[in-house]
């Protein structure tokens, strides 16, 4: 039986906070968010938002104390429903290679930042009694390691194990948490991790990415749009029931793990 409150996705009536914004599937997100309804706020260290939402944006470096207290206190002040917790960085190095300084770098954003931004939207959804959704953008690195990604390895295994405590956590609030693990996706940071590939494997420049997007099985590296509309999905009253899960959005690549 189909409950009578069903209807269509919808975010109408909800205010939805996207970091790292400006990136591809940042940006994919806070467009298909405001496109279903929903009053949009965007941060990221560039100075305006290059999406096409109409977007309430402000440029602010999460991996600074003062960025992220700036971003909390703004937090605090709209009160935002969903949190897509996206801003992130990557960088290689095998344990032979990844320094602490890269260690100090990848971990500030990736986790520090990303727990400081939940911990924030937690906090205020708590304290005026609204129900909320988070979602952690982790990564298919984030299920097992690797010889050559250690440190990005680690911070998004890091951000699936947030997810599940805080979705713990915050349950007996009506705030749902889950994470999207993406595959490989064609986004511009694409060109810097083949660039890197390059320099660690010795392969021409777009080689590895035509190695990994043929690879998947269903053949083809995905697109930005393909992780926003997981995003929007778990934004919406259509997944109420689900939480602490990691949604892995990789055309199959899981299983060549």
């Amino acid at each position: 039986m189909i409950p009578q409150d069903a209807a269509p996705t919808s975010l109408k009536g909800k205010t939805c906070l996207v970091t790292g914004a400006n990136g591809g599937i940042g940006s994919a997100a806070a467009d298909h968010f405001a496109a279903l309804g929903a009053r949009v706020m965007t941060t990221d260290v560039s100075d305006s938002y290059m999406g096409e939402a109409d977007a309430d944006h402000r440029a602010l470096d999460l991996m600074s104390d003062l960025g992220l207290a700036a971003c909390q206190k703004w937090i605090a002040e709209e009160c935002p429903d969903v949190l897509f917790n996206n801003a992130a960085v990557f960088d290689m190095g095998s344990i032979l290679q990844a320094d602490l300084e890269q260690y100090d770098r990848l971990f500030s954003l990736n986790v520090r930042a990303m727990y400081g931004v939940m911990q924030g939207v937690a906090q205020t959804l708590v304290k005026v009694g609204k129900a909320g959704s988070i979602i952690n953008l982790a990564s298919q690195a984030g299920h097992r390691g690797e010889a050559l990604v250690a440190h990005y390895c680690a911070s998004k295994a890091a951000v699936i194990s947030y997810t599940q405590s805080a979705a713990l956590a915050l349950a007996e609030h009506k705030i749902r948490v889950n994470a999207i693990s993406p595959g490989v996706i064609d986004t511009p940071m694409w060109e810097h991790v083949d660039g890197l590939f390059a320099k660690y494997e010795n392969k021409a420049k777009g080689q590895k990415k035509r190695e990994v997007g043929e690879a998947v099985p269903l053949g083809y590296m995905g697109k930005p749009y393909e992780i926003a509309r997981v995003a929007v999905f778990l934004a919406s009253d259509q997944s109420q029931y689900m939480t602490a899960q990691t949604l892995s959005v990789d055309g199959g690549n899981v299983l060549r793990m």
